[in-house]
């Protein structure tokens, strides 16, 4: 039956840059200024700096574990092999949380920018429109889903390069080092889930490995250029940004106190440009594309994840069907979307990216540990790429994530016992669904 033909093998390195910039690009343009309310400059770059660490090591890692076993469910396999089922479900549904959450606060973004040309539209009506729109397009195929993603992602990456060209001939050392540790070193801490949303999303790239023409060779390629390519881009856009006034200057609407804003980049060029040069709408018209290239990505991965959920029979079994006619995951596209309307309407778009930051931690460390428990239990198994500096490299983003995470819940107790029940109740319903269908 056309059912079990699978995932079209369609994507190539360059598409898997284009979906691996695409998914994180977005942290680029709004979110991470806010945790230099928490830590300020020197906070926010001690931070940022420990989790560039830590994705470095960890994609690098996590390509050797997609490359040996290229599959939709990324750590949900991996754990599953490496430890069995019940850590493998928990992974799954870690990775489920981080991919489903993420993109109702980027939606949330995108609609009020819409709202920001006509205000007539409401914020949250443009939001739920381009939730139906993507869905769709990744509904009708991979292949087109990846060709957007990767058109998107290089007018995103070329905008952020303009805006650096623009605002570092007006950096000043002095704007960077001002008040640079208002919260001390409380603030390095408190910052880190911002400091990670500017990478959010890049295992992605793993979880269309049964859609790529030669995973075992052209993953590895994706995941490295795309870790490069991000690398740059965060140092740039931070050192850029905050050394044109201040970072007080990039975090309140007013540039002193009170109201924090979500659009970092507009407000930086403000003070270069001024709000009505060409220059500037220029920039923050193009700058859409950053939005839609990690709203759209992430909803391709989610849709991944979650099919490969469905067809192990972990969630609801529909989930894990192909469409007969476009040879996608349309049901886990579509219940993902519901899910993500729902979060939507909730409003609370910094909860939902701790919560999905939350998700990504949990990825993170049983990934880590699963590609020592696999070296050790397995290692004849083919591994087209094996990480580097081995066990180094797994070692110190384990370490690195297992911190954060402690550091997150302290910092966000309501929210961390938030994530931690959904694990455990859908962990048992889990056990008893198994445990009934024996």
């Amino acid at each position: 039956m056309t059912q079990n033909k699978g995932l079209k093998k369609t994507l190539t390195p360059f598409m898997l840059w284009g979906l691996g910039v695409g998914y994180v690009i977005s942290g680029m343009y709004f979110g991470w200024n806010l945790g230099l309310e928490k830590g300020g400059t020197g906070g926010m770059a001690i931070a940022t700096l420990a989790i560039m660490v830590m994705y470095i090591t960890f994609t690098f890692s996590y390509a050797e574990l997609a490359c040996a076993i290229p599959k939709a469910g990324g750590v949900f396999d991996y754990a599953n092999r490496a430890m069995g089922k019940n850590i493998g479900f928990i992974a799954g549904i870690a990775q489920i949380v981080e991919f489903i959450l993420a993109p109702p606060a980027i939606a949330f973004a995108i609609g009020a920018y819409f709202n920001a040309f006509y205000p007539q539209v409401p914020v949250l009506t443009s939001a739920i429109a381009i939730y139906f729109i993507f869905t769709a397009l990744n509904v009708y195929g991979v292949k087109a889903a990846a060709s957007f993603e990767v058109i998107v992602t290089i007018f995103a990456v070329g905008e952020l390069l303009l805006f650096s060209g623009i605002a570092l001939p007006k950096f000043e050392v002095a704007n960077l080092t001002h008040n640079a540790l208002p919260n001390g070193w409380t603030g390095v801490f408190a910052a880190i889930p911002f400091a990670i949303w500017f990478f959010l999303g890049i295992e992605g790239i793993a979880n269309v490995a049964e859609e790529t023409k030669n995973p075992q060779r052209d993953i590895s390629k994706g995941f490295g250029w795309a870790i490069f390519t991000l690398a740059i881009l965060c140092i740039l856009i931070f050192i850029s940004a905050t050394g044109i006034a201040g970072w007080e200057a990039i975090v309140y609407k007013n540039g002193i106190s009170g109201e924090t804003s979500d659009s970092p980049l507009p407000l930086a060029l403000a003070k270069i440009t001024g709000n009505n040069h060409l220059m500037y709408h220029l920039l923050i018209t193009v700058g859409l594309f950053g939005l839609v290239a990690s709203f759209h990505g992430l909803i391709l991965a989610a849709g991944r994840s979650t099919y490969e959920m469905g067809r192990v029979h972990n969630i609801p079994s529909f989930l894990g069907k192909i469409s007969p006619r476009f040879h996608t995951p349309a049901n886990a596209l579509i219940g993902n979307m519901v899910i993500g309307i729902l979060a939507l309407l909730s409003g609370k778009t910094s909860e939902i990216i701790i919560v999905s930051v939350f998700g990504a931690l949990t990825l993170y460390i049983i990934s880590m540990i699963s590609i020592v428990i696999l070296r050790k239990r397995e290692p004849e198994l083919p591994r087209p790429f094996r990480v580097r500096f081995y066990p180094l490299f797994p070692v110190v983003a384990l370490i690195i994530a297992s911190v954060s995470i402690v550091a997150m819940f302290i910092f966000n107790p309501k929210l961390g016992l938030i994530y931690f029940s959904i694990l455990a109740i859908t962990f048992l319903l889990y056990r008893t669904f198994k445990t009934a269908d024996k």
